[in-house]
């Protein structure tokens, strides 16, 4: 994703900027995914593993990029306390 285009990005929520997360924290979540335990803030379970995503500036959800877009739907975030104990996976 082009840099002038993460720039007028932000949180739907808090609209707050996003940021992009790291290769190690992708791999973590995708492993996560692969083994079922990731879930949407919603409560959904996410079955496709990630190509990509943005995180907000403080931290606290993450948002899924498929085909290259974005997709910046609150319910659809991944929530990062889920993650606080899970090995590989720094903030």
């Amino acid at each position: 994703m082009d840099n002038s285009l993460l720039a007028l990005l932000a949180c739907p929520i808090k609209k707050t900027p996003l940021k992009r997360i790291s290769p190690a924290q992708l791999e973590t979540l995708n492993r996560l995914i692969q083994s079922g335990q990731l879930l949407t803030v919603d409560g959904v379970t996410i079955e496709q593993p990630l190509e990509s995503a943005l995180m907000t500036e403080d931290d606290r959800v993450i948002y899924p990029v498929q085909d290259g877009f974005p997709r910046l739907i609150a319910d659809q975030g991944i929530g990062t306390k889920q993650l606080m104990q899970e090995r590989g996976f720094s903030l």
